[in-house]
């Protein structure tokens, strides 16, 4: 059941995609009509939200069962009274999953338009309200208190301040305007804080903005997943390589009972301070946020003793965590991918970069994990292959929590092998929408189910290094 159109990408992409997901591997082993069955289902996941929004807890200061009541209180009176669960996951005690209603087809639309830009209607679909920023245009004689329809200007050719669009455009849904035209586009008016509240979203998900800032981290479930995949132990010394805005940096800190050491890099200050906020916020110590370059965070020459920052020496880090820079394409929801081949292809040299640094800072014995949030082939699968040629001292690991499918046919990767993988592809399941009274009559065993699904494109491999050479 399609209520957006599917994602569309760069002609030359989308060229790109089709040959990844016809590669011979796959049509081998699944048959050319079940492969681009496939590939189209996944087009049309991508450009919808995932069914349920995952918020992890953070069990440094509270209890998941404290913090499921009071989350369960907020939802109840931001939804008017309208029981929707929120449930603990079995294998990742530390989630809790909301289920979001919708689409709702039944909206009725109003002559007065607002139109967003592309960010802002993803996060809109997800919960969120409309803040003035992401306001591009709106209908003539718009005032404050207006009942409002929204649109997403997915292309991004709407011109800011326009009275009119009649380009491509998607419903979001309802809400009040809190100012008039004027004032939004006024040199005087507004640069931040709420524009619109959105009182009738097309997907109805909890909006989080500072909802127990202190107590929840809204995080994708593939990405709680591969924290745990680490394992960090209290006392230990880990590496999150590429760690804004701090989502896993912090999971990693709370999981090992804010004992031992987490540094975090990422090469923008911005981000950087991103991170320390976040660690400040959650009140966790024992993380160090360093703005660098992970790709030159190996020392070749010895270390003054005081220094705590990069670069390191070699075989100085327990574990290490790369969830690298990617394409992004596991992103949803994402009506139009706007990068070009050029960008997409640009990934894979860096991403083994930064592997051939963690390989060389991690110590022997220890546990280098590999994540993405993209469902490319070059970017996962290869990258596996070439790590497993490039450095023999590396070998893949079984993974723990494996809640995601297994690895893709395509880069010439054993069965075996590709059972070790962890891929999450929504395509696996088929696209449906909840609403309130089929909620009511699901078992909780299947909506869990469902979550692990239905969430972002990601790719995890996890290795252990064998030897110090």
């Amino acid at each position: 059941m399609s209520f957006f159109p599917k994602i569309s990408f760069q002609c030359e992409v989308e060229e790109y995609l089709t040959k990844v997901f016809r590669n011979n591997e796959l049509i081998t082993s699944l048959g050319a009509q079940e492969a681009e069955n496939k590939y189209q289902s996944l087009l049309s996941h991508l450009s919808h939200p995932p069914s349920f929004t995952t918020v992890r807890v953070n069990t440094h200061l509270a209890s998941v069962k404290h913090v499921k009541k009071l989350l369960f209180e907020e939802i109840q009176k931001q939804f008017k009274g309208l029981c929707v669960p929120v449930l603990e996951h079995p294998k990742l005690q530390d989630i809790l999953l909301i289920p979001v209603i919708g689409p709702r087809r039944d909206l009725k639309k109003h002559a007065s338009e607002v139109i967003v830009g592309a960010h802002c209607g993803y996060a809109v679909l997800r919960g969120a309200h409309v803040y003035v920023p992401g306001i591009v245009s709106t209908s003539r004689f718009v005032k404050a208190g207006d009942l409002v329809s929204v649109y997403s200007d997915i292309e991004g050719k709407c011109k800011r301040g326009a009275k009119e669009f009649e380009g491509v455009k998607v419903f979001l849904g309802n809400g009040i305007s809190e100012f008039s035209r004027s004032e939004i586009f006024s040199s005087s008016g507004p640069s931040k804080g709420l524009g619109i509240k959105m009182i009738e979203p097309v997907y109805l998900s909890p909006s989080f903005d500072n909802v127990l800032p202190s107590h929840l981290f809204l995080q994708n479930l593939p990405s709680v997943v591969v924290s745990h995949i680490l394992n960090p132990q209290p006392g230990e010394k880990i590496l999150d390589m590429c760690a804004a805005p701090g989502g896993k940096t912090t999971h990693l800190a709370t999981l090992m009972h804010d004992q031992g050491e987490v540094i975090a890099m990422d090469r923008i200050a911005n981000k950087v301070k991103k991170i320390k906020q976040n660690a400040e916020l959650l009140q966790l110590n024992c993380i160090k946020a360093f703005c660098y370059d992970g790709t030159k965070a190996l020392s070749a020459e010895k270390r003054e003793d005081e220094q705590e920052g990069p670069p390191f020496l070699p075989e100085s880090f327990d574990r290490i965590l790369l969830d690298a820079p990617c394409s992004g394409m596991g992103q949803r929801p994402n009506m139009a991918y706007s990068s070009t081949l050029k960008e997409v292809t640009s990934y894979q040299p860096l991403q083994r970069k930064l592997f051939a640094v963690a390989v060389k800072l991690l110590k022997p014995g220890g546990v280098l994990v590999y994540s993405t949030c993209t469902i490319t082939l070059s970017e996962n699968e290869e990258q596996v292959a070439w790590a497993l040629k490039r450095f023999p001292c590396l070998q893949l690991h079984p993974q723990e929590p494996h809640i995601g499918g297994e690895g893709m046919r395509g880069a010439g990767l054993s069965l075996d092998q590709l059972k070790l993988l962890q891929r999450f592809d929504p395509s696996s399941v088929t696209l449906q929408g909840i609403d309130i009274n089929s909620l009511q009559d699901s078992r909780e065993d299947d909506l869990i189910t469902l979550a692990n699904k239905d969430c972002i494109g990601f790719f995890i491999a996890k290795f252990i290094k064998s030897n110090s050479k």
